[in-house]
């Protein structure tokens, strides 16, 4: 299948305000991309690209005094299958572990494993180790926060969505992802596009999505704690140790988001 993606932010910036951006489809995609994501800035700017230490593509502008609109519009293929799931997929020693997977073993800005480690051991040590192990915290978590964006909030961290119980879905990646590595398993956080593409109605109002992977069987598996069922459709946008690492906009200055439109549409067949 092909599957329309793109959006459009708009700020009102009182002062010329720089603005690191993350919204490029992932360059592990690139093969899948028909129509690129060209980002437009309106009224036009300067973009300097680079990238992250995760490799996630980024950009740099300095928006204006005023209104500032970022957009992209994007076509990319996909198998139009569902997330992989691998039942097998064994649970690596530390020793066995690639140096590239240890840092998503440590505790990150949202993700406090020291607060969270002595509980997930009495929640989870006797799960079966590996695939089966992932799922169960992804089942508790699913279970454990109750999804409302009326109570959404940027500095929530697992800590406080455990016991909060309500948030978003980052909230649900980051609890998740946080009892993975309190219990060995490298976990690392994902954004990206992900529509309702083979989920029955009614549909809510379109957004950026966030998901994690861990590391099982010598590689990265997808898990989705906040809709727990495998999707179709995902298209990654950065993957990091947590929202801070991928954050869509960071803006060095006040500002105000007047408008936000994410758009992820199957094409029809004739597309």
């Amino acid at each position: 299948m092909r599957i329309k993606v793109g959006y459009e932010l708009v700020y009102e910036c009182p002062q010329p305000t720089p603005m690191l951006l993350m919204l490029n489809i992932h360059y592990s995609r690139a093969s899948d991309i028909v129509v690129p994501d060209h980002l437009v800035t309106d009224p036009p700017l300067p973009i300097t690209a680079y990238r992250d230490g995760f490799g996630n593509w980024c950009s740099r502008i300095v928006a204006p005094k005023g209104v500032t609109r970022i957009s992209t519009s994007a076509v990319v293929r996909d198998s139009g299958k569902p997330d992989v799931v691998v039942p097998t997929a064994r649970q690596h020693t530390l020793e066995e572990l690639p140096e590239e997977a240890l840092v998503f073993l440590l505790a990150s800005r949202y993700c406090e494993t020291e607060l969270l480690s002595d509980v997930a051991w009495e929640l989870f040590s006797k799960t079966e180790p590996g695939w089966n192990r992932v799922q169960a915290i992804c089942d508790f978590v699913h279970n454990h926060i109750k999804f409302d964006y009326m109570q959404a909030r940027a500095t929530r961290t697992a800590f406080e969505a455990y016991t909060e119980k309500v948030g978003v879905c980052r909230d649900y990646a980051h609890l998740a992802l946080t009892f993975c590595r309190c219990m060995n398993i490298p976990a690392r956080y994902c954004t990206g596009y992900l529509g309702d593409i083979g989920v029955p109605p009614p549909y809510g109002v379109m957004d950026f999505a966030g998901w994690f992977e861990v590391y099982l069987g010598g590689q990265w598996y997808t898990f989705d704690a906040r809709n727990n069922t495998p999707r179709i459709g995902r298209v990654l946008i950065a993957r990091g140790r947590d929202a801070v690492d991928v954050a869509l906009s960071t803006t060095f200055g006040p500002n105000t988001l007047t408008g936000f439109t994410v758009i992820t549409d199957e094409m029809p067949d004739a597309a």
